[in-house]
């Protein structure tokens, strides 16, 4: 019998990945959803051959026999406290209750094990969770990824750094969602993985940023210095004490300052990526085309 493996934020951009990779792999996918989901994504997730459950988080007991059988539950919830603390640790609970023996959080992003509590709220909220989750009866696998790849066509600035602060030749670890939803659906699979995982499709510096997207057919390109993480650490306190009602929002303004940050204060020179040797890692010249 196929491995069952219930997916939690399925509706999601990550999670109908994760969904897909899991469906090539041969395993039998149950999709959580919410009672009050469209039902043009439930539709979407069973042509897919997932089996979809609607099932209202606060509903312990029905969460639970939503999770009955499965060897993995992995999340791909989104979103702030209401959602990354309190529905996973809801989630969590129901999986602990019906035996379920591993879980793989929603962690997916750089590696906040390495960064400072207070630089990144929605990190924040990862370590308020990954507290109850190492407390729970139940193996743990988190999967950070670093940046997701598409990043880059959203016409972020990437900065260049010098002296005791990240340079030109600082590496930034990126990662393709179907490369993320790929590991992702190896390790659901997978009895052993360890506590964390670390993966990246790529780790280019900004000066080989400018050299793969002249290489890509993106025109030239020059680096700029924009200031050092100090100078971004305060330009993110401004926007942030200017825009209190971001506090709501899952990316406020200041919040993807945040995350630029974070992408130029940890770099994993050491990574998972061969753990699975049949995964074809995505080549940067051919995404930046593409």
């Amino acid at each position: 019998m196929n491995a069952l493996i219930v997916v939690a934020g399925a509706t999601g951009d990550l999670g109908g990945r994760i969904i897909s990779a899991l469906h090539r792999r041969g395993a039998t996918v149950r999709a959580l959803v919410r009672p009050e989901t469209d039902p043009a994504k439930t539709d979407r997730l069973s042509r897919q051959g997932a089996d979809v459950w609607r099932v209202e988080f606060t509903d312990h007991a029905a969460l639970a026999q939503a999770c009955q059988g499965a060897s993995c539950v992995v999340s791909a919830l989104a979103g702030l406290e209401e959602v990354i603390v309190q529905a996973q640790s809801r989630l969590l609970s129901a999986a602990v209750a019906a035996g379920v023996p591993r879980f793989i959080p929603s962690d997916f992003a750089s590696d906040y094990t390495l960064q400072a509590p207070g630089a990144n709220r929605n990190f924040d909220l990862r370590r308020t969770f990954r507290a109850r989750l190492d407390q729970a009866p139940i193996s743990a696998t988190s999967i950070l990824n670093g940046a997701f790849a598409e990043v880059l066509s959203y016409n972020i600035p990437l900065l260049d750094f010098r002296q005791q602060q990240v340079d030109a030749d600082w590496r930034i670890d990126f990662t393709t969602k179907d490369d993320t939803a790929s590991f992702t659906a190896a390790a659901a699979l997978d009895p052993a993985t360890p506590r964390f995982l670390r993966i990246a499709s790529f780790q280019p510096s900004p000066r080989e940023l400018v050299a793969l997207a002249e290489a890509a057919g993106k025109g030239r390109f020059t680096l700029v210095r924009l200031g050092s993480r100090a100078d971004l650490a305060a330009a993110i306190r401004r926007a942030r004490a200017a825009n209190p009602a971001g506090e709501q929002q899952l990316y406020a303004d200041w919040l993807q300052m945040q995350y630029l940050l974070s992408m130029f204060s940890v770099q994993n020179p050491a990574l998972d990526n061969a753990r699975y040797p049949e995964l074809t890692w995505t080549n940067p010249i051919t995404f930046l085309t593409a």
